[in-house]
């Protein structure tokens, strides 16, 4: 029997539903993404990671490697490969489901930078209507320009955006101060009700609100001429099994 297609925006819940993730005692379950590079790629990829963290456009100085023949879950790391596991954005929506908040997923794509401030989305893909992670299909379009942002402070990143209802906006700001002493250091921009949130309209009583992408130091190594396959959203790992990348 065929399993039914599943769109992105449902994946998302699945997913958001059983993150345990507490920021403030720094335990529980988060949203992984897992990304494969090759062996002798590691260093250079570890200075990325490092530099994007520094930069501010990743989700959380937290990562974890897998050497070739490990497994994560169910998944071997193939011959040859080292598997980089760094946390996804969709942990944030889990944390506001928990909280008894209402949220729409509303798209993925890559967001405008000058001097270091959010200006507007360029590209965007609705979760509703795809199948595939949209930071992965715009990564493999060579859209971004994380580098540029990283070491100029202008370029383009990838970013991703939810609704909530405008009565929720305390609790938001609950969690969201939360997570301004946690590893979780995702937040771009924080919408006003009604309006739209860099370019992208909200629907009537909602807020806007934007998260940087988990994939952005990938697409960093990407861009400097390594290959990289990634996949968003692979799973759910304890948070206390990630390491801080400066520790590198």
């Amino acid at each position: 029997m065929n399993s039914p297609l599943k769109f992105v925006n449902h994946k998302i819940e699945d997913f958001a539903i059983q993150v345990t993730f507490d920021p403030v005692a720094g335990e529980g379950n988060v949203v992984y993404n897992l990304s494969l590079i090759k062996n002798e790629d590691l260093e250079f990829a570890i200075s990325v990671l490092k530099n994007a963290y520094r930069a501010g456009i990743s989700v959380s100085g937290l990562v974890k490697f897998f050497k070739s023949g490990e497994t994560i879950a169910d998944f071997v790391v193939p011959d040859g490969d080292t598997a980089i596991c760094t946390m996804c954005s969709m942990t944030f929506d889990g944390l506001l489901i928990n909280r008894g908040i209402p949220i729409n997923p509303i798209g993925g794509g890559v967001v405008e930078i000058e001097n270091r401030t959010p200006i507007r989305f360029t590209h965007i893909i609705l979760y509703e209507y795809t199948t595939i992670d949209p930071l992965q299909v715009l990564i493999s379009q060579k859209t971004t320009a994380v580098t540029s942002v990283m070491r100029k402070g202008s370029g383009s990143i990838l970013a991703n955006i939810r609704e909530f209802h405008m009565e929720a906006e305390p609790l938001v700001s609950v969690v969201l101060d939360e997570l301004s002493s946690s590893s979780y250091s995702g937040i771009l921009e924080v919408g006003m009700p009604n309006l739209p949130l860099l370019g992208v309209p909200v629907s009537p009583q909602y807020v806007g609100i934007a998260a940087i992408g988990g994939t952005n130091p990938l697409a960093a190594i990407r861009e400097g001429g390594r290959p990289v396959r990634i996949q968003a959203m692979k799973g759910l790992i304890d948070v206390k099994e990630l390491e801080e990348i400066r520790t590198f």
